[in-house]
């Protein structure tokens, strides 16, 4: 957009809000800040083979005796 000769620049501001309101590229905007992308099917197998592997080692080194108990008590 470019300013019109003798245009006041509160005048043109005024001019480029309303351009942008009908445009709807706020309303876009302020629907896509908060809308949650989906993850994808391969982030979520990664995620599951992840928790699978440490609740495996958690189990294991439970049987082993080897866990280490934080201090502070237990929830």
């Amino acid at each position: 957009m470019k300013r019109k000769g003798g245009e006041s620049s509160e005048g043109f501001v005024a001019r480029f809000r309303k351009a942008i309101q009908k445009s709807g590229v706020l309303l876009e905007a302020r629907h896509r800040r908060y809308t949650k992308r989906l993850v994808t099917k391969t982030k979520r197998h990664r995620s599951a083979m992840y928790r699978a592997v440490k609740v495996e080692e958690f189990a294991r080194l439970k049987k082993l005796g080897l866990l280490v108990k934080k201090p502070g008590g237990s929830r």
